[in-house]
């Protein structure tokens, strides 16, 4: 049996392995953003009888590591060391997790992804956050949908930028003509600097995703402000603008203190109404179906470029596209939503 962590850091990964005694098999390795897939074929090559740990504060990797049939356990912060302001704890940590008690840990499953097991966690923190949630939006800090009297949707995508699949997305919005507002991962956007200056250049939002897609209940004060403010500027030094004021929060996850801290900042909380679970990856055709019987006017359509293959989040979007222009709706940026008057609609040209 052999036991690897995967941490993460400002720049990428690092890979720590241990065998069955709890030894160093090898010295640790790290690897960039860009060579996620050299990372994932070097824990395949470790064997099936390998078990690969990452923790609450990492949900890039999981669903890519399962797609290449990767056994992949989550250890919570009551079975680590602390954890430092930025980064998750070191690789060695949780791989001796695993090593010292691997039933202590949870065997993630795909069509659950980085929240098995704690879904009523989950649940619970929003349903709590109900209240501090309303009142954000009565002041305009938190958009769920827009107004319901307008034809206008927001199309929105999360966990970028991932090549191939941002820049095939953002092929078929070109083709089409529409805008679309995109919620970066920073550890991402850090890497692939070329894709958020395209999403610029098209004429696309931008918002703000956090660094690594956390679950933020587990984070403090400072390491959730860590998260924002590095994953601003990144963004920002990339597109040569401003960093976004949009925040969506991984997994929709908040408590009463998360959502009274994220209305300390200069950000708008931007959740949604229609969902497809385009992650669990359930069909191109089960995708663009979802979204076309949930969409009602001024929705905000959740979609996913990065975490994983997005093959069939792309070949949906043409599908979802064509059926909300027959019925006539515009798509518009989520800032045209937060601020609805006075603007450009922007409406797209069926191909």
């Amino acid at each position: 049996m052999l036991y690897s962590g995967v941490s993460w850091g400002a720049i990428g990964y690092e890979v720590e392995v241990l065998d069955r005694e709890g030894n160093q098999a090898w010295a640790p390795i790290r690897f960039s953003v860009g060579e996620t897939d050299a990372m994932i074929t070097y824990l395949r090559e470790l064997g099936r009888q390998a078990v690969h740990v990452v923790d609450s504060t990492n949900g890039l990797l999981d669903g890519r590591m399962m797609a290449a049939g990767l056994a992949v356990y989550r250890a919570d912060p009551h079975v680590l060391p602390e954890r430092p302001l930025f980064g998750s704890v070191e690789a060695a940590h949780l791989a001796r997790a695993a090593q010292r008690d691997l039933s202590a840990l949870t065997l993630l499953e795909r069509d659950r992804g980085t929240q098995t097991g704690r879904e009523d966690d989950l649940e619970a923190g929003i349903a709590a956050s109900t209240p501090a949630i309303d009142a954000l939006t009565g002041v305009g800090r938190c958009l769920e949908a827009g107004t319901r009297d307008r034809l206008e949707v927001a199309l929105t995508f999360d966990d970028g930028p991932n090549p191939p699949y941002t820049g095939q997305i953002m092929d078929t919005l070109e083709r089409y003509g529409i805008p679309a507002t995109f919620f970066c991962i920073g550890l991402n956007a850090g890497g692939q600097t070329e894709e958020i200056a395209r999403m610029r250049d098209q004429g696309h939002g931008l918002g703000n995703h956090t660094w690594s897609h956390p679950f933020l209940p587990e984070l403090s004060r400072k390491q959730l402000e860590e998260q924002i403010t590095r994953t601003g500027d990144t963004i920002a030094q990339a597109s040569g603008g401003a960093a976004p004021t949009l925040f969506r929060p991984p997994y929709g996850s908040r408590t009463p203190d998360v959502t009274r801290w994220l209305g300390d900042l200069d950000s708008t909380i931007v959740l949604w109404d229609v969902d497809p679970s385009d992650w669990s990856m359930p069909g191109a055709g089960v995708i663009a179906r979802t979204v076309l019987e949930q969409t009602r006017p001024g929705s905000i359509i959740l979609l996913h470029d990065g975490g994983g293959d997005r093959s069939q989040t792309v070949a949906a979007l043409p599908m979802i596209i064509e059926g909300l222009l027959a019925r006539d709706y515009s798509f518009v940026l989520v800032d045209d939503l937060v601020t609805p008057t006075g603007r450009t609609v922007r409406a797209g040209n069926r191909m």
